[in-house]
């Protein structure tokens, strides 16, 4: 199960320990990323509309919590597109693409 206190704030996440050991299997980490989905559609959801008007700080910077969503939904679209660039470095020519392929736009 995830530990709520690894994602409260970055001064208590441990983030330089997140990036040793690995995962044993694929299924621990689609697990784990599935865990990380479940962790922010549940948050979101928990959110009353006065929730999103009040403001968190993040790095020092006072946000409001819909910027703060917005913030973290493009941070999660740049880390979206290091795994894909990855994987597509990996599969080489067996990559398929995710969108339309190369020489079939309409």
């Amino acid at each position: 199960m995830y530990d709520r206190q690894v994602f409260r704030c970055e001064k208590t996440r441990g983030k330089d320990q997140e990036f040793e050991g690995g995962f044993a299997t694929k299924e621990d980490l689609i697990a784990c990323w599935e865990t990380g989905w479940q962790v922010l559609f549940a948050t979101l959801a928990a959110l009353s509309h006065d929730d999103l008007m009040k403001t968190v700080t993040i790095r020092n910077e006072p946000h409001s919590v819909m910027k703060a969503i917005q913030r973290q939904l493009s941070h999660y679209s740049y880390h979206v597109g290091q795994i894909v660039y990855v994987g597509k470095q990996l599969q080489n020519e067996h990559w398929v693409s995710l969108s339309i392929p190369r020489g079939r736009f309409g």
